[in-house]
């Protein structure tokens, strides 16, 4: 089966047409870029991406895994920022 179709809409009314993949719902936020090439989990669950829009723009993100949710003596994940996804998309 194919990726059902998704639109960006932007405040100046540019629509950005692409596939969505993950939840199906729509959200509205701030779109923000990420430019790193690694760290993509620690961004997903940053709080200060909270509520916005999140674009990765580096093209293998995702194909090394996801870190294991190991915490510290503290209870503090090791390889997350929080326990978490903060992000709207």
């Amino acid at each position: 089966p194919s990726d059902p179709k998704a639109k960006l809409v932007l405040a100046d009314g540019m629509e950005v047409t692409g596939f969505s993949f993950g939840a199906e719902r729509s959200v509205a936020g701030e779109v923000v870029f990420n430019t790193g090439m690694v760290g993509y989990t620690e961004s997903l669950t940053d709080p200060s991406y909270r509520g916005q829009i999140l674009v990765l723009t580096y093209p293998l993100v995702g194909n090394y895994g996801v870190p294991s949710d190991e915490v510290d003596e503290h209870g503090i994940p090791k390889f997350y920022e929080s326990g978490e996804i903060h992000i709207s998309g």
